[in-house]
């Protein structure tokens, strides 16, 4: 059961209309408390760290799902009680659930079997065609989201994800996590109902075998495993084995509805939608663990008892349709289809003369034979030049160790599969970012790139310095792979940009304690002014007393000796200068002026290193890792980074 925490200072007393009395956890999105309200129901209530602030469209989006999701059937779910996304203190209050995690309940017990199993693909799957009963999907099914309670499995979190993208404000739920992702869903394809359902079987296929299915090492390696590998089940019984491995379908037409799931487990035929009377029959099974189950059909005892439907035709001989966007995707993972090369012509092989007859003198006929052999092969020689034949001179045919010139790689990912190797570019000369430093980089780019190169499976990394202007020009040249430097995403270069790995603002950097805490009070002050963009941006609002300056590092010594109030410049790089100061310590105000997009440069045209690069960054952000780099490397400063996961660049 979870530990509840008690409440620290800062925490809220209340919200809406529950009196919060502890902590239940805290993730990425925000702190999830435990409160009661005056009829003395309990919601587990999270409390998201951003702030809903879109326009009346997206208002009117998110209330309409939020209306959706309040109407999913409490059947086998924790439902939303209470929301409030519009004001100062955005939280979202759902039915509070005293249970497990079935991963926890996995890990420490193993894999369940018989009634066990049964009940909970009956209880998860009656939760599932309820939520998509009220129009909801849920996007993000695991075992994580699944709690086993007294009262049998409780599908948590459904509707939240629906409900925060629709405001674009976090994008990274819409992602999911990437072992229980339906094909589609990594291939940008479109998302619904069925996507659940591949998570749900995926989700069962856990349960069962205490085994991850899609599990992997890299992210590389989880994307080629959901595209193309199969899922054994054998091991469980009809009619579960048939529906989890038709639910794990590639193809999503071919997959079940959640309504299918329900019936086929229930042993109702599945021509119709589910009934709430089947969800009332499916909540009841999930829920009662003391009573033996067996399948009865409510349909006309004059009909056929209903056997379990067929195994599914075997899909290793007969592949699933696939869409574009998953095709993309395989060949982004595992290169392209190989192309029937064509065989080159073969040359004509000259006739062999017969052999003149056997005569001790030489005759006129042989000196003719040896002329007409001559002659054919002069003009097999002919025919070789002009056909690029060159093993018709004893250089050996292509294919069979002709050249040893080193092949090209078509991808990054081609050349990291392949040699293990990776070169990274990235910035030398900016401290926390990426500082050369005895013939080694170190910063925040550079441990990012690290993480980058782990996840698509690099074991030699290799980087190396990039300035400013040369950074397309070394990934065209193939002198680095990558390009992880500051690299502010610019359409009109002739560069792929993967990411963003993070969003910067212009904003100002003040000494922390000092009188400046705001924009307008930097009125009249002195503002450092190296050549920078941000020094008009602070200018445009605020009138200061501009002292020029060559560069940050002249900044740095102005500020500290009291020459100058304020630095402006890009909030990543005003924190790394500022946090090796161990002396004084300093703030970054927080104005953000403007954005600026900080992206893995790629290749032109290797579009399957720029997607797989930025399913890597997505992931850094949802398992929390950009957080822990930034604090890490800005943690001496006083710096709100921005930590929701930015919207990916498409790898067009």
């Amino acid at each position: 059961m979870p530990q509840i925490a008690p409440l620290v200072a800062g925490d809220p007393g209340q919200l809406g209309s529950f009196r919060l009395t502890g902590r239940v956890g805290e993730g990425g999105q925000g702190i999830v408390y435990l409160g009661v309200n005056e009829e003395g129901e309990r919601a587990a209530i999270k409390l998201l760290h951003v702030k809903f602030s879109g326009d009346t469209i997206a208002r009117s989006r998110f209330a309409r799902e939020l209306k959706a999701a309040e109407r999913v059937a409490s059947f086998c779910t924790a439902r939303v009680m209470e929301a409030d996304l519009d004001g100062n203190t955005p939280y979202i209050a759902s039915e509070y659930i005293d249970g497990v995690p079935l991963r926890d309940l996995i890990d420490d017990d193993g894999p369940l079997r018989g009634t066990a199993l049964d009940r909970l693909a009956i209880g998860t799957a009656t939760a599932l065609t309820a939520i998509h009963h009220a129009s909801i999907v849920h996007r993000d099914f695991k075992p994580d989201n699944v709690l086993i309670a007294a009262d049998g499995p409780r599908v948590v979190d459904f509707g939240i994800a629906r409900i925060v993208d629709s405001t674009g404000t976090i994008t990274s739920r819409a992602i999911g996590t990437p072992a229980y992702m339906a094909p589609e869903q990594i291939a940008g394809d479109d998302v619904g109902p069925y996507t659940d359902v591949f998570a749900w079987g995926a989700t069962i296929a856990f349960a069962a075998t205490g085994v991850t299915v899609f599990e992997g090492g890299s992210i590389a390696v989880v994307l080629n495993r959901i595209l193309n590998h199969e899922v054994d089940v054998s091991a469980m019984p009809e009619p579960l084995r048939s529906v989890v491995a038709s639910a794990l379908s590639k193809d999503p037409q071919a997959r079940p509805t959640a309504d299918q799931l329900l019936l086929r487990l229930l042993g109702q035929p599945d021509t119709s939608g589910a009934s709430t009377a089947m969800l009332s029959r499916g909540a009841e099974v999930a829920s009662d663990d003391t009573t033996p189950f067996t399948r009865v059909r409510t349909t006309l005892a004059d009909r056929k008892p209903v056997t379990d439907p067929a195994p599914l035709p075997n899909v290793t001989t007969q592949p699933p349709a696939v869409s574009r966007g998953q095709a993309q995707l395989a060949e982004l993972v595992n290169g392209p289809p190989p192309q029937e090369q064509p065989r080159p012509p073969t040359p004509p092989t000259p006739p062999t003369p017969s052999p003149p007859a056997k005569k001790r003198g030489r005759g006129p006929g042989r000196w003719i034979a040896v002329a007409v052999a001559l002659l054919l092969l002069a003009a097999a020689a002919v025919l070789a030049v002009l056909n690029d034949w060159p093993w018709a001179f004893g250089a050996q045919p292509p294919g069979e160790g002709g050249s040893t010139e080193p092949r090209a790689f078509t991808s990054v990912i081609d050349k990291v599969s392949q040699t293990g190797k990776l070169t990274i570019g990235v910035k030398g000369d900016l401290p926390g970012i990426g500082l050369g430093r005895d013939g080694s980089f170190q910063g925040f780019d550079v441990e990012l790139a690290q993480r980058i190169a782990r996840a698509l499976g690099a074991k030699d990394v290799t980087y190396a310095q990039v300035g400013r202007f040369d950074r397309a020009g070394s990934l065209k040249s193939g002198k680095v792979d990558l390009v992880v430097a500051t690299y502010s995403v610019d359409p009109d270069e002739d560069v792929l940009f993967a990411g963003p790995y993070y969003v910067a603002h212009h904003d100002v950097l003040v000494r922390s304690g000092a009188a400046v805490r705001t924009l307008k009070d930097l009125q009249g002050k002195r503002l450092c002014a190296p050549s920078s963009p941000s020094v008009a941006n602070v200018q445009d609002r605020v009138k200061v007393e501009p002292v020029p300056a060559d560069n940050y590092a002249q900044c740095m010594d102005m500020i500290k000796s009291g020459e100058v109030d304020a630095i402006p410049g890009e909030d990543l790089l005003l924190a790394g200068f500022a946090n090796r100061e161990t002396s004084l310590r300093f703030s970054v105000l927080g104005a953000r002026l403007n954005s600026q997009r900080y992206a893995v440069g790629v290749k032109r045209g290797d579009s399957r290193t720029c997607k797989a690069v930025s399913g890597v960054i997505a992931q850094l952000y949802t398992d929390g890792t950009v957080a822990k780099l930034l604090k890490k490397h800005f943690g001496n400063v006083d710096f709100t980074p921005e930590l929701k996961a930015p919207l990916m660049e498409p790898c067009e």
